[in-house]
């Protein structure tokens, strides 16, 4: 296992990862533009995995010791969820990292992309979910500071009004577009463009495409003429799900599976609508995130997006559940030019204001004191 390279100065902190997710890995791509984000401002970071899968916790441990007495002093940032540590989501492997970074002198802040336990049912699942709870509040207590991408005051288990926590939004995955189309809409005759990016794997995935396809069919039934545009993970292993669930509806439909992160940013930026329904959308949902930064407005789902900076985006919410409020918000998103706008303008400033790069590098710079540790 090869560490990166991290010199001893006082602008420098690294981002330390778990096994990586496939066929695409969020948690590296948010430390990949953070990196470049805090490079901007003369801060170096630098990505260190911790490969105990491939090599084993033995080997993997050793070698994290060996490098952990290069960072003395320095800001080591933990990247969690629970899969990045443990085969089956037992995650105790985290806190065994957290005790040598802590022993070997590092200061280490843990960025919690999962503040609770992951969802499911069955007695082993319950089991499994009791554990990743313990683990979280046991690397919450050992973090010199801890990072959410929620608010905390929707994180019921946290502490009130400790100074360890801090919020810090999520930014896209994607880049930002140089410039935003106004979409088919300014193109005579053409079909508009309904985007949906990602679906979930079954059983969950049969229900939303049954609520995808009704809110296109009601669209479609009030004369629009539509394109719908499936994109990235989990939608090329759903081709025949999706051609099921749009069997009978006049639209032209395209799957295009897993695309690079600039024809991402491209087609987003190049919609007029986009359907967020794999659940009630909330903060940590990277791709509504790449599409507030892309300027498309998103139909989602209401119940946890509230209290949190989505409700300033260019997000239409409905009920959870309630297809027709899907239809008929889709509907109007599409049929009002000045609708359509106003949530691109919605959009644009929540993104400058919470979800843009730079904007997190700042809040990541004041959090950690980098400012103060660079004089």
């Amino acid at each position: 296992m090869n560490f990166a390279d991290q010199k001893n100065g006082e602008k420098s902190l690294v981002a330390l990862l778990g096994r990586p997710d496939t066929p695409t890995d969020g948690v590296a791509d948010y430390c990949t533009f953070l990196a470049k984000a805090l490079e901007a401002r003369g801060i170096q970071m630098s990505l260190a995995p911790v490969r105990w899968m491939e090599d084993g916790w033995f080997n993997g441990l050793r070698q994290l010791w060996h490098a952990s007495a290069e960072w003395r002093g320095q800001w080591v940032l933990l990247q969690y969820t629970a899969l990045a540590w443990s085969r089956r989501g037992f995650s105790f492997g985290a806190l065994a990292v957290l005790a040598m970074l802590r022993r070997g002198g590092a200061r280490v802040a843990v960025v919690f992309h999962e503040p609770d336990r992951q969802r499911g049912s069955g007695m082993l699942q319950g089991i499994r979910g009791a554990c990743q709870d313990w683990v979280i509040r046991r690397l919450y207590k050992g973090a010199t500071k801890a990072i959410f991408a929620d608010p905390l005051e929707t994180i019921l288990w946290l502490p009130k009004n400790d100074v360890k926590a801090a919020f810090i939004p999520i930014g896209a995955n994607v880049p930002e577009p140089t410039s935003r189309s106004e979409a088919s809409r300014a193109q005579n005759g053409r079909p508009q463009t309904v985007t949906v990016f990602c679906l979930t794997q079954p059983p969950k995935l049969e229900r939303e495409l049954a609520d995808i396809s009704y809110a296109i069919r009601s669209a479609t039934t009030n004369g629009l003429k539509l394109h719908v545009v499936f994109l990235g993970r989990g939608t090329a292993e759903a081709k025949k799900e999706i051609e099921r669930a749009f069997v009978d509806i006049p639209v032209e439909v395209s799957n295009l599976g897993l695309l690079s992160a600039e024809k991402v940013s491209q087609t987003l930026a190049q919609s007029d609508a986009m359907l967020c329904v794999r659940d009630r959308l909330f903060p940590r949902r990277g791709s509504a995130i790449a599409g507030i930064a892309c300027g498309v407005p998103i139909i989602g789902y209401a119940g946890r997006a509230e209290r949190t900076p989505l409700e300033e985006a260019g997000i239409v919410l409905v009920p959870y559940g309630d297809v027709d409020a899907l239809g008929v918000a889709l509907l109007r998103v599409l049929d009002d030019p000045n609708l359509s706008r106003d949530l691109q303008e919605k959009s644009s400033l929540a993104q400058r204001r919470y979800f843009s790069w730079d904007s997190i590098a700042t809040a990541f710079v004041s959090v950690l004191d980098l400012e103060s540790d660079s004089r």
